[in-house]
């Protein structure tokens, strides 16, 4: 008779509570909105941010332009309706960067909840790991953090980044040069002080908040997990943190926007072509892919020692298993009435075999090429249009038609 196959049973205590956290939830920003007696349903809402946004950094803009007469026309080089940079900017790249803070308010709280539902914290770290993320939640909801952040956009990226870096070296809608020094217009100071900030601002607080996140996982890191070898996703029960690439995929494609809008106005005001800016783009991506994937390496050393001892265990598990196997079926020493067909002896070795080689597969990162592909395509879907400056479209268009027909 065909012995049951034993099934893993469940410990019997529950899983602790998992944590109460959110990347967004906290800040400055958050509490000025709760203080104007906003919803708190409403400040989680993409379309409602996007919106008020948009409203604030695009129309003024188009209505004080039309008024200095700078709207369209030939007064400037690049007048506001030509300024391919500006409407990627507020149109397309802000709105992604709210998409993007949404995304992972819904993303990251279920995935750090894994460590708990899946039992990779032990129970007498379980302390430990609620102390981590306590301590990301105190971060997340500094007002000194996103103050200095706001300081930072006005003193760095206004003054600095925006004026010497973004800026055209033309004259625009937003500048006109002077003998003392270029100038800003009645447009550009709106521009300048307010909605170009707006971006930066939401920009760098993204980047404080992957800050606040690689420093978490680090700390978990740091706590003795338990791993299990043989877990089918090859990463020991951790490949839930591939999931970082897609939570962060809109902000990919934020940067991705940005470096479009560069790009576009430098190919149409400055005479530059696309290849010259290849090595930027090359550069964006490894950016990209640094600073969201590196954090879900802080584990990898923990992995390593994973692998290495569920060989040896399974190893060792194996080869009794053989031995007795051996000794049952080809040594005499099986029982007489005992049939090898129908045996679950069989099926045993077999079942014991896959699981050495789960062991044997297991990998020592959780990156794999479904955590790159997300925020490649995601960094490079923007600038893709700008291929249509090398070649024209009608000459594409014969091309792919020559080829098909």
């Amino acid at each position: 008779m065909k012995k049951p196959t034993s099934v893993p049973t469940e410990p019997s205590n529950p899983p602790h509570s998992p944590p109460d956290f959110s990347l967004v939830e906290g800040g400055l920003v958050f509490r000025l909105l709760r203080w104007a007696h906003l919803p708190c349903d409403a400040l989680l809402k993409v379309r409602p941010r996007i919106i008020v946004a948009a409203l604030v950094a695009w129309p003024p803009l188009l209505l004080l332009s039309a008024l200095e007469g700078q709207m369209l026309g030939e007064s400037v080089a690049v007048p506001f309706l030509l300024d391919v940079e500006a409407h990627i900017r507020f149109l397309v790249a802000l709105p992604l960067l709210i998409v993007a803070d949404i995304e992972a308010q819904r993303r990251m709280p279920p995935m750090l909840r894994q460590f708990l539902v899946r039992r990779l914290v032990p129970q007498n770290s379980v302390v430990r790991f609620e102390a981590a993320v306590a301590s990301a939640i105190r971060l997340r909801s500094s007002v000194l953090a996103e103050a200095l952040l706001l300081a930072a956009v006005y003193g760095v990226g206004i003054l600095i980044v925006w004026r010497h870096y973004w800026a055209l070296d033309t004259a625009t809608w937003y500048v006109t040069p002077a003998a003392e020094g270029s100038k800003l217009t009645v447009a550009g100071m709106w521009y300048g002080y307010v909605s170009v900030p707006i971006v930066q601002f939401l920009l760098f607080r993204l980047y404080w908040r992957l800050i606040i996140f690689a420093r978490l996982l680090w700390q978990v890191s740091r706590i003795e997990l338990s791993l299990v070898p043989a877990h089918p996703d090859l990463y020991g029960g951790l490949g839930f943190l591939a999931s970082t690439a897609y939570a962060y995929a809109m902000f990919a494609a934020a940067h991705g926007a940005l470096m479009a809008g560069q790009i576009a106005s430098r190919i149409l005001f400055a005479g530059a072509t696309l290849p010259t800016f290849a090595d930027a783009i090359a550069g964006l991506l490894v950016f990209i892919l640094s600073v969201v994937l590196a954090p879900v390496l802080f584990f990898a050393p923990q992995l390593a020692a994973t692998k290495r001892a569920g060989l040896l265990e399974y190893g060792a598990l194996a080869e009794r298993y053989v031995r007795g196997f051996d000794a049952k079926w080809l040594r005499g020493a099986a029982p007489a009435e005992e049939e090898l067909i129908g045996s679950a002896d069989i099926q045993s070795q077999a079942d014991l075999s896959t699981n050495y080689d789960v062991v044997r597969s297991m990998r020592i990162a959780p990156i794999s090429v479904d955590a790159f592909l997300p925020l490649v395509v995601a960094t490079l879907l923007p600038i893709t249009p700008l291929l249509f400056t090398m070649v024209p479209l009608n000459e594409l268009l014969k091309k792919l038609f020559g080829i098909a027909f």
